[in-house]
């Protein structure tokens, strides 16, 4: 049984609400049971010198936690002066996973920021930042659509990601903070809305696992972003 009672391929209860604020291009307060990330899309020209002149755009995330989102109270980053290498690592997997999903020819040059700050972490922060992420950045082409900037949304795909982990040699997916500081193995993974792969993480605690254990996390995987993609689709709907 999982401490939270779900069944091994449930999701957490999840919601994705938009438009939770009123100056960003595009926003998504997306929960996944008590991971809550805060995610908004800004719109820019200052684009990276070697990409201008280059008729193209970029997208690039940032990535952070609020001092109180865990069980004790953390140091903000900016007071330590430098950003960990866990925050580092977690923003260029959102923009990667971003990038992957989007046309950089198809929004001029300009540059999309999308920034993920987690209010509360129960496990899952990137996964939902990701998921989030892909919301807000959605909104914010559909911003340049309505003003008349573009002519479509360059965005190829939906992406969303989840995490998936062996918790008592059985495989389950999502993983809240209880079943993740105790899995023997875990994985993050970073799927399209079509079932393409973006990125896989995935690590043993203790003992390698096998090739048939990975497979049947990939199978939950894909079956826990395929209803992310639908609660994507869902959310950006009822924001127009």
């Amino acid at each position: 049984m999982r401490p939270s009672g779900r069944a091994n391929d449930e999701l957490r209860p999840v919601v994705l609400e938009t438009n939770v604020n009123r100056y960003a291009e595009g926003s998504c307060l997306v929960r996944f049971g008590h991971t809550h990330v805060l995610c908004t899309a800004s719109v820019g020209t200052s684009l990276p010198a070697w990409l201008r002149n280059s008729g193209q755009g970029w997208v690039t995330a940032e990535y952070g936690m609020l001092p109180r989102a865990t069980h004790s109270r953390g140091d903000r980053e900016a007071a330590r002066g430098k950003q960990s290498g866990r925050t580092q690592e977690i923003q260029r997997l959102i923009g990667r996973a971003l990038r992957a999903v989007t046309n950089l020819e198809g929004f001029g040059e300009r540059l999309i920021r999308v920034d993920c700050d987690v209010l509360q972490a129960d496990g899952g922060t990137r996964t939902a930042a990701i998921t989030g992420g892909y919301v807000a950045l959605a909104q914010a082409f559909a911003h340049l659509q309505g003003m008349g900037a573009i002519a479509k949304s360059p965005l190829t795909d939906s992406v969303s990601a989840i995490s998936c982990g062996l918790y008592g040699d059985t495989a389950v997916l999502d993983l809240d903070y209880d079943e993740d500081s105790n899995a023997q193995a875990d994985a993050n993974f970073v799927l399209t809305g079509s079932g393409g792969i973006v990125e896989v993480q995935g690590t043993a605690e203790k003992h390698p696992f096998s090739r048939a254990a990975f497979d049947e996390l990939l199978t939950l995987a894909e079956k826990g972003t395929q209803a992310l993609a639908e609660l994507q689709a869902a959310a950006l709907a009822e924001a127009k």
